[in-house]
């Protein structure tokens, strides 16, 4: 029986660092066991005695251990120990790695060998050809006249790669992890864009290593700035990215980021620092010197709990905008804990805030030591129902107390465009809850839901300023009581379903007592729409609560169609019958009778989406909220267009009238070209406030996008007429890296 032998060629493409593709594994060099046995299937198998040489045709098949070869022709010399395959030569790898040539001429060994018009197809979906392939025993593959793609379908008219790398020689070192390349030539199509005599970078093998990444170029307030990033490996589960930015305006700008693997989670640090030799107009510093810096973490504790701090320091509060690093305008620095079991959920928190915003004062931001929360649902039934329990406790401390214009029940006690907020500087809130519930179903059909529940809420506040005294402790509880009721009505339509359902409700409370001497620190926003009118409390935190006695009537109705459309629609309103009510101007819910509020969505079909809500007075005089929405989503086109008009509300986070008009959308040109656009636009104030357009070439091995946008603000450090122009680009090349770019025009 003959010997078996083979050829192993692998080579692959990364960057020094960290890598997103699919591990790729190298070849299996280590030999076969001996006594290995080869299994040759053929359709014609011949043996000439005398010159020791065996020949194999027809349909030949090789199976020796993991590598599996087929050719039309196979012919091995027993006195050299090699054989020749030739006629669409393919062998299969243990790594699974396939590599295709005309003809190969393979030691037993599996260890050398040399083939011409190579074809090699890697697990990571890339593709190497040349002309000629030789392995050798060290482990190294020298392929002459190779090219290197992750272009599948992604190829221009004649079939060239939408991308490759083209190079005179390519060496690859399967035991050193390492490509190198001598005379590299990067094309897009068959444009020759990038040129280098010798490049190296580690194989797809590599998960991470020392060297250096991709860079990225930008313009901004600090002129032209290039980015350098230098990736160190420093262990198995430590790294570092030092990123430099050099800018002709301001100097160089230092990155850095640090991370950590641990058994039980992860743990990073970014810093970045510049000393300005140019300062930018919107440094308001006195010192040349500005910095941020950020640390995160997130680690398990066990199957069911998980800790972490995610923490930002800045110089000043434009730094990180200034160099596009952060695009957030407000920061929450934090240690926390969680806890998860099911539908029992834990948090715990101690969380510090920093604006970011122009104009706002730092003593008006809180310390909350701590916030924490909890909610608990008893596996058991309790009196055949549900019983679930909860709790929710903070302390909050600012330098400043905020007191701004009361909004009362009768209006506006004076002036306008201000937010209600009366705030101290130091505020305890203790909350604890028990729920009960148990649905019950009628021989009609009808299901009734009853339900109780009773909260203590315990207050320690101080210096607020609508308080009678400077520091004051309140506890109150408040138990409730109530009954849904709900009866559905379903009908078939023909092909259609239809189900109505008219909903009634009646809570009962006792009243809110009076709240000027705490402040309301996590229930200022309130959004009275279909989504909250069936809550027995539809206040969004715990420093308020509903009381007295209400009810809530409505009605939902959905129509669904077999091809997959629908209609769902909901109407209702509530109603304050007895006791103090607890809701202000602009909530829609201050009066006896609420505003009436309704929403709608229907779907045709797959392509057409349309949705719309709205608040609208009882007697229909006046619609305080409405929005609107279109979905449109075609083979060629996909978007959205959207109007929202909403009354203010002070009292509730909304100092003014809003009315907006915003939409998206993209088509596209072909399967991989498209262009896109979106915009917003002020319908109150008349002023657009941003738009974009871009155009995007995506496909299998390769991602483009260029992108021009406006945004429009009123901060300062833009252009004189209070609009920032950019342009953004950015090029993905799969298992290469990202190329990208930002400028400030």
């Amino acid at each position: 029986m003959m010997a078996a032998a083979g050829l192993a060629l692998s080579i692959g493409v990364s960057l020094a660092g960290v890598t997103d593709q699919p591990a790729f594994v190298a070849p299996v060099d280590k030999p076969i066991p001996k006594g290995t046995r080869v299994n040759v299937i053929a359709d014609t198998l011949t043996f000439d005695e005398k010159t020791k040489i065996a020949t194999a045709t027809g349909t030949v098949r090789l199976t020796y251990g993991p590598y599996v070869l087929t050719a039309t022709r196979v012919v091995y010399n027993m006195m050299t120990r090699t054989f020749s395959a030739n006629g669409s030569v393919v062998l299969k790898e243990p790594n699974g790695n396939v590599m295709q040539a005309d003809s190969a001429e393979l030691r037993d060994t599996f260890a050398e060998g040399f083939a011409r018009h190579v074809t090699a197809l890697l697990t990571n979906n890339v593709t190497i050809t040349a002309q000629y392939a030789r392995r050798y025993v060290n482990g190294i593959t020298i392929f002459q006249h190779a090219s290197y793609t992750a272009c599948k379908t992604c190829v221009t008219a004649d079939g060239t790669p939408v991308w490759q790398i083209a190079a005179r020689e390519a060496k690859h070192d399967s035991l050193g992890q390492t490509i190198y390349y001598k005379d590299a030539t990067l094309k897009f199509g068959s444009v020759p864009v990038f040129f280098t005599p010798y490049f190296e970078y580690p194989d797809p093998t590599v998960e991470r290593r020392t060297g250096f990444l991709l860079p990225s170029v930008h313009w901004g307030e600090y002129g032209f700035g290039v980015t350098t990033p230098y990736f160190w490996a420093i262990d198995r589960s430590t790294d570092m990215t030092f990123a430099p930015m050099w800018t002709t305006r301001s100097g160089p700008l230092a990155a850095l980021q640090v991370r950590k693997a641990l058994a039980a989670g992860a743990m990073s640090f970014d810093g970045w620092g510049i000393y300005e030799f140019s300062e930018l107009d919107t440094n308001a510093q006195d010192t040349p010197w500005r910095g941020a810096a950020r640390a995160q973490s997130d680690f398990r504790i066990n199957d069911k709990w998980t800790w972490g701090w995610d923490g930002t320091v800045v110089s000043d509060r434009r730094f990180m905008s200034d160099y596009d690093i952060d695009p957030r305008n407000m920061l929450a620095s934090y240690v926390q804990a969680t806890g998860l079991d099911d539908r029992n959920y834990t948090k715990a928190q101690v969380i510090g805030w920093r604006s970011l915003v122009d104009g706002e004062d730092q003593g008006d931001m809180p310390v909350a030591t701590p916030f924490i929360s909890g909610d608990y649902v008893l596996p058991e039934e309790v009196l055949g129902g549900e019983f679930s329990y909860g709790f929710n406790y903070y302390t909050l401390e600012r330098q400043n107390a905020i007191d701004t214009v009361v909004y009362n029940q009768s209006g506006y006690s004076s002036g306008n465009n201000t937010l209600n907020l009366d705030l101290g500087t130091n505020q305890t809130h203790m909350m604890a809850y028990a729920d009960w519930q148990r649905q019950l179903i009628s021989g009609q059909g009808v299901l009734v839901t009853p339900f109780a529940s009773v909260r203590g809420d315990g207050f320690l506040s101080r210096n607020v300023p609508s308080a009678e005294e400077d520091s004051t402790a309140d506890f109150y509880v408040l138990p409730t009581a109530g009954i849904d009721t709900r009866m559905p009505f379903i009908t078939s339509l023909g092909d259609y379903d239809s189900v109505l359902t008219p909903v009634v409700q009646l809570i009962a409370s006792p009243s809110e007592p009076d709240q000027r001497n705490n402040g309301n620190e996590d229930a200022i926003t309130l959004n009275f729409d279909t989504s909250n009118l069936f809550l027995s409390d539809k206040f969004t935190g715990y420093d308020r609560w509903e009381g007295g006695i209400r009810a809530n009537a409505g009605v939902n109705y959905t129509l669904l169609a077999p091809s997959g459309g629908f209609v769902r629609a909901s109407l209702g309103e509530s109603f304050h019958i007895a006791g103090e009510n607890s809701y202000l101007v602009g909530s829609g819910l201050d009066g006896t009778s609420s505003d009436m509020v309704g929403a709608i969505a229907l779907q045709f079909n797959p392509n057409i989406t349309l949705g719309y809500q709205a608040r609208w007075e009882e007697d229909f005089s006046r619609i305080n909220v409405q929005e609107a929405s279109l979905g449109l989503n075609f083979s060629k086109f996909a978007g959205s267009i959207s109007y929202a008009n909403i009354s203010k509300a002070a009292n509730y986070g909304r100092p003014d009238d809003e009315e907006q008009v915003w939409g998206n959308g993209r088509y596209y040109l072909s399967d991989a070209w498209s262009v896109f656009g979106s915009a917003r636009y002020d319908a109150r104030n008349g002023k657009p406030m941003g738009e974009s357009l871009g155009v995007t070439f995506d496909c299998d091995c390769m991602k483009a996008e260029l992108v021009y946008s406006m945004s429009h603000t009123d901060q300062f450090g833009v252009s004189d007429n209070g609009t920032e122009y950019r342009i953004d680009l950015s090029v993905e090349l799969r298992t290469i890296g990202i190329l990208a770019g930002g400028f400030v025009l």
